[in-house]
């Protein structure tokens, strides 16, 4: 009797799991947004498949029902329910509505994650491994070795963490020269250049922003912020240009360097004009000024709303459960709109200051996207600042932004139709 009822609950259990799915809502209900990326992709770990439901309660997912998610769930703290046949395919139907803005895409691959980032310790942190390592998705940190031996193509998707590509070591020869940690980065970076056969770090620095270029063209994912992205792109227009004053390479810079620029080697930006002064923070006008008509109550930016059928694209990159998110400063905080090349799409902007946060475009086979700002949760990140405890911001709407990029290269691709 005891085994025959055993038997019934089992088959019991078996028919609900098959006759249901878990949702896991994206929406205000969601007790930790951030952890249900982590969800996202620890089932595409377990060669499984999920429906991203874009525009639907924020972004939600939709997994066939399993024992060993539900637990995943709860062990991380995320949000999810269950939700019966019946009502999936009313969800189902409500998104495939040809008037409802949503739509479905199928995560069907676990992308393979770097981060290009220096291996000695810096006095600051980055977003993306922050919160990576809370979401618990797993990266590779790789820096100019691997990048000029060849590795990238082992990866589908890489941050450029917070990162001078121009051979001026961020920057920060005025204020932080004196510093062990500065001293020690300079000595680190000539005797990798050296070793790699590079006279210069600036032209080593250059190899692995021509690297990079070619990892993107080829069908990568490229993902940067702050100084990482119009650093990125002044190396790029600066090949062959020496734009480093002798502090940083021995040298004097070309005075007629501004001239000689060749905007059409860069990803996003044009007709800039670098801050030739090395006691200046800033690398060049693409940066907004550094003193803005806007307090931090005040700073906000707004998602754009694009067709969920027809633009996939930035609507996966731009999910999330508000459109207002609240702004955050960096060594790059934003970019000056009239820099911007024509066809780059702008995902996120504040209009009144004439500002874009959040950009994206496509190179070769591949895609990258610029999100200006260092953390998004600490308004004015120091040098020198504690990491931010992202347990303290589970729902982070501008941590999502980061975290939609890290699932992009899992779905399945749609075609771009505008």
């Amino acid at each position: 009797m005891k085994k025959a009822l055993l038997s019934g609950l089992f088959i019991f259990i078996s028919y609900c799991t098959l006759a249901s799915s878990i949702l896991i809502p994206m929406d205000e209900s969601q007790k930790n947004h951030l952890k249900a990326y982590g969800i996202a992709y620890w089932v595409l770990s377990k060669q499984l498949t999920l429906d991203w439901l874009l525009n639907y309660r924020g972004g939600s997912f939709l997994i066939q029902n399993d024992a060993q998610i539900q637990n995943e769930c709860r062990i991380r703290g995320v949000s999810f329910e269950i939700v019966p046949d019946v009502q999936v395919n009313s969800i189902l139907k409500e998104i495939s509505d040809p008037e409802s803005n949503t739509d479905l895409v199928k995560l069907e691959k676990m992308p393979k994650i770097a981060v290009y980032s220096p291996k000695n310790k810096l006095p600051w942190d980055d977003a993306v491994t922050l919160v990576l390592t809370y979401a618990e998705i797993p990266y590779t940190t790789i820096y100019d070795e691997e990048v000029i031996k060849g590795d990238l193509p082992k990866y589908d998707w890489l941050h450029m963490h917070h990162e001078d590509f121009t051979g001026q070591y961020g920057r920060f020869y005025a204020q932080f020269r004196m510093m062990p940690w500065y001293q020690q980065d300079v000595a680190i970076q000539e005797k990798t250049a050296h070793s790699l056969g590079f006279k210069k770090v600036s032209e080593m620095k250059l190899a692995v922003a021509k690297g990079i270029r070619d990892f993107t063209a080829g069908g990568g994912f490229l993902f940067s912020m702050c100084s990482g992205t119009d650093s990125y792109d002044i190396a790029l227009a600066a090949e062959g240009i020496d734009i480093c004053e002798s502090m940083f390479d021995g040298d004097p810079a070309d005075p007629n360097a501004n001239s000689k620029l060749d905007y059409s080697k860069t990803f996003a930006f044009k007709d800039f004009k670098l801050d030739m002064n090395p006691y200046n923070y800033e690398f060049a006008d693409i940066d907004v000024p550094a003193l803005r008509a806007v307090d931090e109550e005040n700073d906000l930016f707004t998602l754009f709303d694009f067709s969920a059928k027809w633009d996939v694209v930035p609507t996966m990159l731009t999910q999330n459960h508000t459109k207002i998110i609240k702004g955050f400063m960096g060594q790059t905080t934003a970019f000056r709109k009239q820099m911007i090349k024509p066809e780059v799409l702008i995902m996120g902007e504040n209009k009144a200051l004439n500002e874009a946060r959040y950009i994206h475009g496509e190179y070769g086979q591949g895609t990258w996207t610029f999100y200006g700002g260092h953390d998004p949760e600490d308004y004015r990140h120091q040098v020198g600042d504690p990491p931010t405890d992202l347990s303290l911001y589970p729902n982070s709407a501008g941590y999502r932004l980061i975290l939609n990029n890290v699932l992009f290269p899992a779905a399945k691709k749609k075609k771009q139709k505008t």
